[in-house]
């Protein structure tokens, strides 16, 4: 007796995922950390640029300063602190070279924990949706790879797209080798310009000239890519689609 073949559109094995109570927890923990940093920063009368220049100067002073910057990043998707702020920073502290380095190990890690949370909190529901929000995310699964390069390469809200695809339950390997490759441009672009600062105040700095050239460079060549990406999947969908009208 044969196996009947597996439906490619079918939510994938183990989309239960965790039971309504963990999932509670999960959300109650996540909420609460918000929360907690929201208050301290309000008490502290700290905004998102002086808290990062207060990182700057911890970093700067502790032979610890690669690890701690890591950690930070670490925890950065869950209190919503401004993933560019930081990438600056890095820049600013590590110089154009280790900079990259540094920067992309933390977000590609920052984004998996987003994505883990995303996955273990809003997965299920999302699973057993259904309409348009459902349809998206079945598409996303059946093209995890493409949908989070061309997420990425036109730049929508990083984070929001790492709890999205994780909610989605989207294949975490491609979703990690989608969001290295493309976020790579812009991280480089925004290190670079941190590199260039003379003092870090925690603000978005004015653009030099030879920064703007290379991310306008970097920006027009992610959005080729994306066209590229976005081509060849509307050809594979119509391949698809003709198969299916000649039982093939």
């Amino acid at each position: 007796m044969s196996t009947p073949p597996a439906d490619p559109e079918a939510v994938p094995p183990g989309a239960a995922g965790p039971s309504p109570r963990a999932r509670l927890v999960a959300a109650g923990v996540w909420v609460a950390l918000v929360a907690t940093g929201l208050v301290w920063a309000r008490m502290q009368g700290l905004t998102f640029g002086e808290a990062a220049e207060g990182l700057v100067d911890t970093v700067r002073g502790s032979a610890w300063g690669p690890l701690l910057y890591v950690a930070v990043y670490l925890v950065r998707p869950l209190i919503f602190f401004s993933a560019t702020v930081l990438t600056l920073a890095g820049g600013f502290l590590f110089g154009p070279v280790w900079g990259v380095v540094i920067v992309v190990i933390a977000s590609n890690a920052s984004a998996m924990i987003a994505y883990g949370l995303g996955r273990a909190v809003g997965g299920p529901a999302l699973a057993a949706g259904q309409g348009r929000v459902a349809r998206l995310a079945t598409r996303m699964r059946r093209r995890s790879f493409e949908s989070v390069v061309i997420m990425r390469l036109v730049f929508l809200p990083y984070d929001l797209v790492s709890y999205a695809a994780g909610a989605a339950r989207i294949n975490p390997l491609g979703f990690l080798a989608a969001t290295a490759l493309g976020s790579i441009a812009a991280t480089v672009s925004v290190v670079l310009l941190g590199a260039s600062l003379e003092e870090f105040d925690g603000a978005v700095p004015r653009i030099s000239l030879p920064t703007l050239i290379i991310s306008l460079v970097l920006l027009v060549g992610g959005l080729v890519v994306a066209r590229i990406i976005r081509r060849r999947e509307g050809m594979d969908d119509d391949r698809g689609g003709a198969g299916d009208v000649t039982g093939a």
